[in-house]
């Protein structure tokens, strides 16, 4: 046997949070560019302009890509809370799984039964039908969002179930569905996903326009998406606000954990940086500023945040990925906020498309949005710790009791696949991105006979 440092139950969570952090990737993209292009799609149908043909065609390619990407990177963790959190599902299975089953049965089945139409149904279907099968694609992946979220938001604050001998089960199903934290995380998980789409599409428009390529179709998705930024970034906050305010209320200790705060204090000061040290139960090398944390968490400046004293050690999350994800999750929202206000100074001074440290620093923003989302789910789910359903059930006592051996070889196993797989699908990304929209839209012309067909009759 192999001596590892972790026992059974951390490389469980370590395999789950790669399988997740891996996973939620792909619908953070596709969420956004299912309406994006569902946008572009309408724009074309009521202008009939070719430019919109080729931008529809050109990010249907890449929403495919990555569609099935999400689906081949997800289907795993069904099996892993069977495999590793066999104590979980037993305890609660009789609730998740009912909303597990409302995803598949209302999202999944919508998304795959038109899918398929919105795919490959170019030539078989008149342009309005087509649009149709988006829409409905659009609202499964919204769909989805909605169940996950919800089953999600149940473990991190549990409602509307009584105890059945040792099993949880439904008392009242409103409760559950719609429990106190859920609606805020669904709209700040899908507003997330708007706002990284969105500097995603702009990166990638950015980078036709500095390459003189396509810059008809890149000048107007660009210029559509930043539009919508200035919408969505201020939203996204003032939503980021909301759920703080929910942890701070239902998950003190989450809040503790994400300020740094080992003593209940009031008047907590904000921590720019510092070096959470567990063992010792303080901090090191702080930056802050007075009271700030106490006024974000409680509107008062003399709001009072829970310490981690007030639990065991072993009650306590890790602290230190907790501090900095959401400082990194914050970060990355700083800048989006910034390059939101210089766009619009830009596009003031007619000089949208021709700033190149601009246009630079849209690329370099497109991939920082999903690690945003990363952090964002890390400081929600280590946050948590030790429970897996929040003070109802312990990670510990969820996680099968097996040799960690077995765990340590499927875990790099799955590391190998994961990153073979996303190999490709990066290989295939930056290849469709290099190829750049086509200028052979024949396939959307060819609908446009059924248009003008059904005008005539």
């Amino acid at each position: 046997m192999v001596e590892h440092t972790f026992d059974a139950t951390m490389l469980s969570r370590i395999q789950f949070a790669f399988t997740v952090g891996f996973h939620i990737l792909f619908p953070t993209l596709n969420i956004g560019l299912a309406i994006f292009i569902s946008i572009i799609e309408g724009m074309y149908l009521y202008t009939k302009k070719e430019v919109y043909a080729k931008a529809l065609l050109f990010w249907m390619k890449l929403f495919a890509l990555t569609f099935g990407m999400g689906l081949v990177s997800g289907i795993v963790m069904s099996y892993e809370l069977g495999t590793n959190f066999p104590h979980f599902t037993y305890k609660a299975g009789e609730i998740l799984g009912v909303l597990f089953g409302y995803e598949v049965l209302s999202a999944f089945f919508l998304e795959a039964g038109f899918l398929g139409v919105m795919l490959f149904g170019w030539k078989k279907l008149p342009l309005r039908v087509h649009y149709f099968a988006t829409i409905m694609v659009t609202l499964g992946i919204a769909v989805s969002a909605f169940w996950i979220l919800s089953a999600n938001s149940w473990m991190q604050y549990p409602t509307g179930y009584e105890m059945v001998g040792d099993k949880m089960v439904d008392k009242d199903w409103w409760a559950i569905v719609f429990n106190p934290t859920f609606l805020p995380r669904f709209f700040h998980m899908t507003f997330a996903s708007y706002v990284t789409s969105a500097f995603f599409i702009a990166g990638v428009s950015a980078y036709f326009i500095l390459r003189n390529k396509s810059v008809d179709v890149a000048k107007i998705c660009m210029s559509l998406v930043l539009w919508t930024v200035v919408i969505t970034v201020p939203i996204q906050i003032l939503l980021g606000d909301k759920v703080g305010r929910d942890v701070y209320f239902y998950q003190p200790l989450k809040t503790a954990a994400i300020e740094g705060v080992w003593e209940t204090q009031k008047g907590a000061p904000l921590l720019l940086f510092a070096v959470p040290d567990q063992e010792e139960q303080k901090n090191k090398y702080t930056i802050s500023i007075p009271k700030l944390a106490s006024l974000l968490n409680t509107h008062k400046l003399d709001g009072e945040i829970v310490g981690l004293d007030t639990v065991r050690r072993e009650d306590q999350p890790k602290v230190a990925v907790v501090f900095y994800s959401f400082r990194i999750m914050v970060g990355i929202g700083v800048l989006m906020l910034v390059v939101m206000i210089w766009h619009l100074f830009l596009r003031y001074r007619g000089a949208l498309f021709t700033n190149r440290k601009f246009l630079k620093s849209l690329m370099f923003l497109a991939p920082l949005g999903f690690l945003a989302t990363v952090m964002g789910w890390f400081t929600a789910e280590v946050g948590r710790q030790p429970w897996v359903i929040y003070n109802v059930l312990r990670t510990i006592d969820a996680s099968a009791k097996i040799d960690p051996d077995y765990i340590f070889f499927t875990l790099t196993l799955m590391f190998i696949v994961y990153l073979t797989i996303f190999v490709f699908y990066l290989y295939y990304l930056f290849r469709m991105i290099k190829e750049g929209p086509s200028d052979n839209i024949e396939i959307i012309k060819h609908q446009n006979m059924f248009l003008k067909q059904g005008e005539e009759d």
